[in-house]
């Protein structure tokens, strides 16, 4: 195992009707901003509980918050808030309303040159303006842990962003907020808590067995509850388990002392950039492809993976990697999420060469747990997933 250090300052208050204890988390003298999306907490009930909550508490409103956060829409709620002199945040939303405010976080207490500095020359926070959150959708795990992914729509581009100091004070996770969630976005936060453990755990063996039972018990129970959260979001222990898996999957733990991926995501970011493509989907696009390309070096992980959360334990560890890669697929499919970019958009031809001409400006020479997925590399693995 690898040396690591670990530290997560967030307090997850979870379980039922627990956004009404909002208001004892909020400092009593703050101005708060408060941030959302498209509106969907207005018709289910969410907005009114925490409206309700913080109704002794002097709050600004900034909504509209898109699902891939757009930097133009969020310097508008920069300007709220220099010219509300607001002291604290408050997301209620998903990944991309918390990833916002991570960024307005941040931008808030920068004094350099333009915020979009932080992304593009990827300025690590160490003090952002503080928040907490009250998750409305789970998926990205963004309610405990210091990373964004913000998106610029004029250049096409979607960057990512992080700090110690972009760590929610606190996060509110209520399981029942599921049952008004669409299939689509449900089947989504499957999708994209289970990548996110294959990034941190599909790498190569290091001796780290209590950090590879972690991943592969996260793993298994989002193949469990998978379809009963599809079947009916009610079901409380599903949503349970579901919200808290996505929160495990990237709040830090799992990915201590081991070698960590995250190339099929710089892959996948790409794709949503250029085509409006849901993250989650991306995902599933480019990981099979992935996985096959670089086979030789992760097999001996995916022959792991394959005996431990799909049981399968017959034929040589080649025979079972494959098999792996095929019982993954197989479960996007199962989830409604289409596995090649063709089936997306027609006009594929030539993204390959665009996304790895943008690593390359970019100067990324390398990727993947080996450093070794160059942007040439990085287009043959996306012209597999054509």
């Amino acid at each position: 195992m690898n040396n690591f250090e670990f530290k997560n300052p967030t307090k997850i208050i979870f379980g039922k009707n627990t956004i009404e204890k909002l208001a004892n988390e909020i400092p009593k003298d703050a101005k708060v901003l408060l941030l959302y999306g498209g509106g969907s907490i207005k018709k289910n009930g969410i907005y009114d509980q925490v409206k309700t909550a913080l109704s002794n508490v002097d709050v600004v409103e900034f909504g509209g918050i898109p699902a891939n956060p757009e930097y133009a829409k969020l310097m508008a709620a920069l300007k709220v808030i220099k010219d509300e002199n607001i002291t604290y945040l408050l997301a209620v939303g998903g990944g991309s309303v918390i990833d916002g405010t991570k960024f307005l976080s941040a931008a808030a207490l920068y004094d350099g040159d333009t915020p979009w500095d932080i992304l593009a020359k990827n300025i690590r926070t160490h003090k952002g303006m503080p928040f907490g959150t009250v998750l409305t959708l789970p998926a990205t795990g963004s309610e405990m842990n210091s990373g964004a992914v913000i998106t610029r729509a004029e250049t096409k581009e979607k960057r990512t962003m992080g700090g110690p100091g972009l760590f929610p004070e606190f996060s509110i996770l209520d399981p029942q907020v599921i049952a008004s969630i669409p299939q689509r976005q449900l089947a989504n936060g499957l999708m994209d808590s289970f990548t996110h453990v294959l990034e941190q755990y599909m790498t190569y063996p290091i001796g780290a067995l209590l950090q590879d039972r972690f991943a592969e018990s996260i793993l298994q129970t989002i193949i469990e509850i998978a379809p009963k959260v599809l079947k009916d979001p009610t079901d409380y222990k599903a949503a349970s388990n579901f919200m808290w898996s996505c929160t495990m999957a990237l709040n830090g733990l799992i990915q201590k002392g081991v070698p960590n991926d995250w190339a099929v995501h710089a892959m996948g970011h790409e794709l949503t950039a250029l085509f409006g493509i849901d993250h989650a989907r991306t995902l599933a696009i480019i990981a099979p492809s992935h996985y096959k390309f670089n086979f030789e070096a992760k097999k001996e992980k995916l022959a792991q993976y394959a005996e431990r959360v799909w049981n399968i334990t017959e034929g040589s560890t080649d025979d079972k990697a494959y098999a792996a890669i095929e019982k993954t697929t197989e479960f996007f499919h199962e989830l409604g999420i289409k596995t090649k970019l063709s089936e997306y958009t027609e006009d594929y031809e030539g993204t390959a060469e665009e996304i790895a001409k943008r690593f390359t400006d970019r100067g990324w020479k390398t990727l993947g747990e080996h450093q070794t997925l160059s942007p040439d590399k990085v287009e043959k693995i996306v012209k597999m997933a054509y």
